[in-house]
């Protein structure tokens, strides 16, 4: 019965905290991001702007974990993250890998636990084959940040790279253009922010403008929202893919 109080306590501390920073304007439950990159082309687009579920990966309460919607991060996931050479920047990719996992890309082909994958969700814009991306893990050439060159010394077994405990490997699906886990390494657990569930506006921008929030993007604004509103993608919901 003791037991029984101190939850039903740590549920109500729990959730009168998130109902305060509710109402004082944090939002606790949803947030708002807009994508700024072409790295996850055309599931998400450059100007999207999206509502990031923040609930389903937030750690379950004692009580809150029996009846509200808590999920494990799995592979086909899209995830909004905080990226982790420096978290006050937020991207968006679809989780590869889970802890456990072996993966490698050969010839542009993603193999997961030694079986290559039907990816649909995936676009290649280029014809010739990137030494180190699309033939990854290799010797590392171009961006490969210090994250990255630490898991290709740490986590590579027999030609794969196998993903850590407490850790994802994250992918776009703009597979030419996207600088991922390839590059930067593992995304933390506690690095996700959420999942998107829908784009409430989609504004045909430049990377910067959306960055940056320029005097030119709100005088582009004024001038043609209308036109450069893709009214073909409002409230479009955004969901993972299964993998298995």
């Amino acid at each position: 019965m003791k037991n029984f109080g101190n939850a039903v306590r740590d549920f109500v501390l729990e959730w009168s905290v998130n109902i305060i920073v509710l109402l004082f304007g944090t939002t606790t439950l949803v947030q708002a991001f807009i994508v700024p990159t072409p790295s996850m082309d055309k599931t998400v687009m450059v100007g999207d702007h999206l509502l990031v579920d923040k609930l389903s990966y937030a750690p379950p309460g004692s009580i809150s974990k029996y009846f509200l919607p808590y999920t494990e991060v799995k592979r086909g996931d899209i995830i909004v993250f905080r990226y982790p050479s420096n978290i006050q920047e937020n991207y968006v990719k679809r989780v590869m890998g889970v802890p456990g996992d072996h993966l490698r890309v050969v010839n542009k082909v993603l193999y997961l636990n030694g079986k290559p994958l039907t990816e649909p969700y995936t676009q290649h814009v280029r014809d010739y084959i990137d030494p180190y991306a699309d033939n990854f893990p290799s010797e590392p050439v171009g961006p490969v940040d210090q994250r990255g060159r630490a898991m290709l010394q740490e986590h590579v077994v027999n030609g794969e790279v196998v993903v850590p405990e407490g850790s994802y490997f994250a992918m776009g699906d703009n597979r030419d253009n996207s600088l991922d886990s390839r590059y930067w390494g593992f995304v933390p657990r506690e690095n996700i922010i959420g999942k998107p569930l829908i784009i409430f506006w989609s504004y045909d921008a430049e990377t910067a403008d959306l960055v940056d929030f320029t005097a030119n993007h709100f005088i582009d604004l004024a001038k043609n929202f209308f036109s450069k509103t893709r009214w073909n993608r409002e409230l479009k919901l955004i969901r993972g893919i299964p993998i298995q």
